[in-house]
């Protein structure tokens, strides 16, 4: 049988890197997104295809462009002919004051996070609507929900919508497709290593088990709902932040 292929945004570092790993050890074939990280997202390549046999694309994509998804998703067909999972995992931050966030500045997160998560899926789902199947799996985090911080309050917007295109594109797709977000509170990541250490101590006693999740603990949860385990659960918001106070 032919391996699953899964198209995993921005999967060259951080969460991304770490969904990647958990899917390749699952034997997925993987197209693997990128923006800027050509020499990590090359390395994560070769370690995945000698790893564990399978086969895998990698792509240079700004997902926020539309020619460049449409030509990142036709480059993914032409070679594996389907995509079977979409993970739209991409996204970036700009923590400032209210003060100094520039109209350019909150568009560009926008643009990023929830633009680059409709258009990807859009024309991914063009493709799983031909087999009448599939699977899409939003990351989002819990700033979209209730975490909230005046200083990123451009990411927490992004995060929101992206909580809506799960429920629009759920039901839009249905019965054929199912459409999950995961929403994660604090993990740690490259984004997060330089913390300042008080400020982390006072996030980490938020939270009921007292510390930042792992990133594997998250791909362990898209490693569930990529699997047929899920076959029932859809439209669904995932909250993985260890518990709030």
């Amino acid at each position: 049988m032919d391996n699953k292929v899964v198209l995993i945004t921005g999967a060259s570092r951080g969460l991304g890197k770490e969904i990647a790993k958990k899917l390749a050890k699952n034997s997925y074939d993987l197209i693997l997104n990128y923006n800027n990280s050509h020499e990590e997202v090359k390395i994560l390549q070769n370690e995945l295809e000698h790893k564990y046999g399978i086969n895998t694309l990698i792509y240079k994509a700004d997902i926020s462009n539309e020619d460049e998804v449409k030509d990142m998703v036709n480059a993914s067909i032409n070679k594996f002919g389907k995509i079977d999972i979409l993970i739209n995992n991409a996204s970036i931050a700009i923590d400032t004051t209210v003060e100094d966030k520039t109209v350019n500045n909150f568009k560009r997160i926008l643009d990023v996070n929830l633009i680059g998560t409709f258009l990807v899926t859009k024309y991914v789902s063009r493709y799983m609507l031909k087999e009448k199947s599939g699977k899409i799996i939003n990351i989002s985090s819990t700033n979209g929900i209730d975490t909230n911080y005046p200083e990123s309050m451009d990411y927490d917007a992004s995060k929101a919508g992206v909580i809506s295109l799960t429920h629009n594109f759920a039901t839009l797709l249905a019965p054929y497709i199912t459409v999950n977000c995961i929403a994660p509170g604090w993990i740690n990541t490259e984004m997060n290593k330089d913390m300042d250490f008080e400020f982390k101590k006072n996030e980490e006693n938020k939270i009921m088990l007292e510390r930042f999740a792992n990133p594997e603990e998250i791909a362990n949860v898209v490693e569930f709902l990529v699997s047929d385990k899920s076959s029932y659960i859809n439209n669904t918001v995932i909250r993985v932040d260890g518990g709030k106070k």
